[in-house]
């Protein structure tokens, strides 16, 4: 799966932690006293990049990017955590910005590219896969990347999966919806060794999480 050193363990105020595979860069930092993380995704040949969740601390996050070819910020969800620092990068950067339209609405900038799920972004050469998981907030995303031989398959979940369960829900209606979601949508098509990068905190597995969802289902949360 790619270089060895990659943990996905950051910390606000360390490093990035870097993972160089076959066809993409993936960079991962934290921010903010949420300890949002905001995943920087470079495809080698191009140059071009996306940026998934300018979630804070704007200079942070353009040293984070440094000299990369910024062409698309994309926001996993609404809620104000994830996009304090939409503004200023997308002013840096001249990114477009993309977000599922049910939550474009709650952004600090317009979405010029509003996405449903099935569409597809790219970055380079690569093809992300927008995957529509209700629940967490009505436009809640991942995105999905299937790398070439030898780079795996890899899902930036936003606040919908996370290790030990999906993203918090505010009824037992969207709950329901949300496990609905992320069991049919991402344990239905993705193969066990896909990795998930989720908007807090330390990544997963799906194959990690997969023998957990009854019980998240049993306990509702």
């Amino acid at each position: 799966m790619g270089s060895g050193s990659y943990t996905g363990d950051v910390e606000v105020g360390g490093p990035a932690d870097v993972r160089e595979l076959p066809g993409l860069t993936i960079s991962k930092l934290a921010v903010s006293e949420m300890a949002n993380n905001a995943y920087l995704l470079r495809d080698p040949g191009s140059g071009e990049a996306l940026l998934i969740d300018a979630a804070a601390e704007p200079e942070a996050l353009r040293a984070f990017i440094g000299d990369a070819d910024v062409r698309t910020v994309v926001t996993t969800h609404g809620h104000w955590d994830h996009h304090r620092a939409l503004p200023e990068v997308v002013e840096a950067t001249g990114a477009v910005t993309v977000a599922h339209p049910a939550d474009a609405d709650e952004l600090p900038v317009p979405v010029q590219r509003p996405v449903v799920h099935g569409e597809t972004v790219r970055v380079g050469a690569q093809t992300l896969e927008v995957v529509h998981l209700r629940g967490h907030t009505p436009g809640s995303i991942a995105l999905v990347w299937r790398g070439p031989e030898g780079a795996g398959t890899h899902v930036f979940t936003g606040d919908s999966l996370f290790p030990g369960g999906v993203g918090k829900t505010w009824s037992p209606e969207d709950f329901t919806s949300l496990v609905d979601d992320v069991e049919e949508r991402l344990f239905g098509t993705l193969p066990d060794d896909t990795w998930v990068y989720p908007g807090h905190g330390r990544d997963t597995t799906l194959g990690a999480e997969r023998p957990h969802l009854a019980e998240w289902r049993e306990r509702g949360w």
